[in-house]
C-alpha cells in the first residue's frame, strides 16, 4: 500500500517476537524492570527512549515481556506518564521548527507545504486521542 505523504510502497519493517514469555537467558525480575522505568522516567527520559536504555545497557529485549505490561502503562500507574502522547508531541515539535523556519525564509514553498502536512497529521492524531480518551475533548 502507498504512503500517505510520501512516494514510497515499501513494506518492510520489523516484528516482534512470536512467544510472549521472556527468554531464558533474561535475569531481570519485573520489579526491578518497573524500577528501572520509573527511574529514567524521573530523569526525564522519554518512553521510547527508555526502551531503547533498557534493551541496550540492561539487556532487556523487550519490557512487556517480562513485566506483562508497556512502558507507557507502567509510567500511567505510578504517575509518570506525560501529559501528551510521545508521537504527537514530536509533531507539534516539527510544526514549530518549521514555522520557525517560515518566519526566516518567507519564500520557501515547499516548507509551507510540509507544514500544511504536519499540521494536518497533528489534527488527525489528536482527533484519534480524543476519541480514546488519551487527550482532553476540549485540547487545542
Amino acid at each position: 500500500m502507498g504512503r500517505m505523504y510520501t512516494a514510497g510502497k515499501g513494506i518492510s519493517k520489523s516484528a516482534i517476537p512470536y512467544r510472549r514469555t521472556p527468554p531464558s537467558w533474561v535475569k531481570a525480575t519485573p520489579e526491578d524492570v518497573c524500577e528501572q522505568i520509573c527511574k529514567l522516567a524521573r530523569k526525564g527520559t522519554s518512553p521510547s527512549q527508555i526502551g531503547i536504555l533498557l534493551r541496550d545497557a540492561q539487556g532487556i529485549p523487550l519490557v512487556s515481556a517480562i513485566t506483562g505490561t508497556k512502558i507507557v502503562r507502567i509510567l500511567r500507574a505510578n504517575g509518570l506518564a506525560p501529559s501528551i502522547p510521545e508521537d504527537l508531541g514530536f509533531l507539534i515539535r516539527k510544526a514549530v521548527s518549521i514555522t520557525k523556519h517560515l518566519e526566516r525564509n518567507r519564500k520557501d514553498n515547499d516548507a509551507k507545504y510540509r507544514k500544511s502536512l504536519t499540521e494536518a497529521r497533528i489534527h488527525r492524531l489528536a482527533r484519534y486521542y480524543k476519541t480514546t480518551g488519551q487527550l482532553a475533548p476540549t485540547w487545542e
